[in-house]
């Protein structure tokens, strides 16, 4: 089979739009054409207070040929540089995940020696991270120049943070030759292929030869498909997330992280845009109610929040993604609790993986997705389950969340305890595309004190290099930071400058 020649979206937003575009830069690069319709209703509004991403979002903006400030001034999006992990190995404790990897222009090979030697000495592995530093400065990525714009202060990809909604609309406005329904489907024909035709609300017929189901929970698409809903709740146990806004204080200097804030019957996120904090405390109803998680969020925070919903959730993912003429993408496919940013980061890597796929549909490719789906969204769930090996026995959730690990934790605690997290421990994820390994393992084992002196001292042997290499990458990144230009105030520079 060729490229699809028709393609209907069901649901836009952020992993709608995305879909449109990826799709219509695979179709062009695979000389198809390929009529692209997207069906979006303007009934539906977004619930959500700010979304992080990883460093693959910005990947796919200079892959498309989007130009990064002008999509940080459309989405009213900051940087972020990491993840800081408030009280979550003991009340008045904090560990921070840089996202950037040293090793990666270290020249010591593919084993993590920066890592064994930071652990080694009993220091924190983030020490020799250029993120780290600009993280405990509050600064941006770029420094300014002389003569105005801006340059990086290194080689590393970074994130964001933005507003759900504008990054919807920017992305649909980089969109071209879709065409566009505001409409809801009403009902959906199915065959032994998969779907024939959607039905809308306001009465039109839309026929396809390839769907994607971006309908969020609603999931549209794949429950007329009969797809199966496999629950992690027996691995998560935080089933509510309840969004609000927080207002920046004047001169409030805006860490360009994520904060996840361990509270008492679950956790809060922070997300800094570029004009308020996005948050929300996602919780788990068998411990708190949401009156009682309403007071102990105004509690922790010191001031009274206008709550924009309670959303009962429930983590997993569908038993197929990839039915007959018909693939799921993003929450219509899966979701985890938002701890690591894995929502758009699945979607991008989704699509990713999507297109390679589709010059050649048939049974194999389909089972191929869908394996390589599952992985993906299991590995993560077994990823944000290992935050959860704390110290902390201060209330029944925390109890009960560290009373039983799962095996697969059981199991990778027992290996690290032994040898530091190593490449060889991960297989490679199909097509080269970015995934958790133990770049993303290590910040987050050595902050719950979960990683030992004697495992890092056996891989490092008694090599000199990269005790030189640590200590000439903590002073080049010490300097890097004191030039960087702060991050609210790179924010507000950037709305005026014009792009470098």
């Amino acid at each position: 089979m060729t490229f699809p020649a028709r393609i209907a979206i069901v649901g836009g937003g952020t992993a709608g739009w995305l879909a449109a575009l990826m799709l219509q830069d695979a179709a062009k690069r695979a000389g198809a054409v390929t009529a692209i319709t997207l069906i979006e209703s303007s009934k539906f509004g977004t619930i959500g207070v700010g979304e992080g991403t990883t460093a693959v979002f910005r990947m796919m903006l200079r892959h498309l040929g989007l130009d990064e400030f002008e999509f940080l001034r459309a989405a009213e999006a900051s940087f972020k540089l990491g993840i800081r992990h408030r009280d979550w190995r003991r009340l008045g404790h904090h560990y921070d995940g840089p996202i950037d990897d040293p090793h990666l222009v270290a020249g010591l090979g593919t084993q993590p020696l920066l890592d064994a030697y930071q652990i080694s000495k009993g220091r924190s592995v983030g020490e020799t991270h250029l993120f780290q530093h600009l993280i405990n400065a509050a600064k941006s990525p770029y420094a300014q120049k002389p003569g105005g714009g801006y340059i990086a202060t290194g080689p590393f990809h970074h994130a964001f943070h933005f507003d759900q909604a504008l990054a919807g609309k920017y992305l649909k406005s980089n969109t071209k030759n879709v065409t566009l329904i505001d409409d809801q489907v009403s009902g959906v024909d199915t065959g032994p292929q998969g779907i024939t035709a959607l039905h809308l609300e306001s009465g039109p017929q839309i026929e396809a030869d390839f769907f994607v189901d971006c309908s969020g929970f609603r999931r549209v698409l794949m429950r007329a498909l009969g797809a199966k809903w496999l629950s992690f709740s027996h691995m998560l146990a935080l089933n509510r997330a309840m969004p609000f806004w927080l207002e920046y204080a004047p001169g409030e200097k805006i860490l360009p992280v994520t904060t996840a804030w361990a509270q008492g019957a679950g956790w809060m996120w922070q997300i800094p845009t570029a004009t308020r904090y996005g948050c929300g405390y996602v919780y788990s109803d068998a411990h708190i109610t949401a009156d009682q998680a309403k007071v102990e969020i105004e509690t922790a925070l010191g001031r009274p929040i206008e709550v924009r919903s309670d959303i009962k959730i429930d983590p997993g993912r569908q038993d197929r993604t990839w039915i007959g003429n018909c693939v799921s993408v993003g929450l219509a496919s899966s979701f985890l609790e938002p701890l690591e940013a894995t929502s758009i980061h699945g979607t991008v890597v989704q699509l990713m993986l999507l297109t390679g796929y589709l010059s050649k549909i048939n049974d194999t490719s389909r089972a191929q997705y869908n394996a390589d789906a599952a992985r993906q969204v299991e590995d993560y769930r077994d990823f944000v389950r290992m935050h959860y090996v704390s110290e902390r026995r201060d209330t029944a959730f925390w109890r009960d969340v560290t009373a039983n690990h799962p095996d697969v934790v059981k199991d990778r605690l027992a290996k690290w305890a032994r040898k530091l997290p190593e490449p060889s421990d991960f297989a490679p994820f199909p097509q080269g595309l970015p995934h958790v390994e133990q770049q993303l393992y290590t910040p987050v084992l050595d902050g719950l004190g979960l990683l030992r002196r004697p495992a890092a001292a056996l891989l490092l042997g008694d090599a000199p290099k990269p005790a030189r290499v640590a200590r000439g990458l903590i002073q080049e990144y010490r300097a890097a930071a004191a030039q960087a230009m702060d991050h609210r105030a790179f924010m507000n520079s950037l709305q005026m400058e014009p792009t470098p």
